[in-house]
């Protein structure tokens, strides 16, 4: 990617100046929050090179991207939704509380807010939605990033009080090695209970 695109042009055109990107990391992980990140890029500066779809980047380019993007952002806000959460709400409401989370926390307010997936009812703001934005979106493909490099520098801290199951490798996702891990050594705290009881049943 590595540039605006028309979307985001268009709206600067239309008078939209601060955008915001959001979006979310983490809504399939067995283990750990859901993670969201919301972004104002500067309008009048070049797009970084090799911003791309966080899930398409090796987890050492996302490293430097992310550094770059919090460096030259306007504002960079993180929002999450813990375990309990999850459980309460069900992910797609946890995702949307992190989501609300994070556009809150920034320091400035966007004339428009574009996000990755389906129009989200219960975010709160009025916002544009895009099925993919991550990979062609800049501003969302940018909070993409940085939410991910967080989520997975959390879990690989969790990753060092519960090794058995290899946060630290999957971010919590149902890999082999952490399916067997929970069916040896059984939920952690920062287990996601509705989605490992099928698989500790099999």
């Amino acid at each position: 990617m590595g540039r605006w695109s028309a979307v985001e042009r268009s709206l600067r055109a239309e008078g939209a100046r601060l955008i915001a990107g959001v979006d979310e990391v983490g809504r399939g992980p067995l283990a750990g929050p859901v993670f969201a990140c919301a972004v104002i890029m500067p309008p009048a500066a070049r797009a970084i090179a090799g911003v791309e779809d966080s899930k398409k980047l090796s987890a050492t380019e996302r490293e430097r991207l992310a550094a770059k993007i919090r460096e030259k952002a306007l504002c960079v806000a993180l929002g999450a939704a813990s375990v309990h959460e999850i459980a309460e709400l069900n992910i797609y409401q946890a995702t949307a509380l992190a989501m609300r989370r994070a556009l809150r926390r920034l320091s400035e307010r966007p004339d428009a807010v574009l996000v990755d997936g389906k129009p989200i009812k219960t975010l709160g703001v009025a916002h544009r939605a895009f099925v993919g934005g991550d990979s062609r979106i800049y501003s969302i493909a940018c909070a993409s990033i940085v939410a991910k490099v967080a989520r997975d520098r959390l879990m690989h801290s969790l990753a060092r009080r519960h090794p058995a199951y290899g946060w630290e490798a999957n971010a919590g996702y149902g890999t082999p090695r952490h399916i067997a891990a929970l069916r040896e050594a059984g939920l952690t705290p920062h287990h996601r209970v509705m989605f490992c009881r099928g698989l500790l049943q099999g």
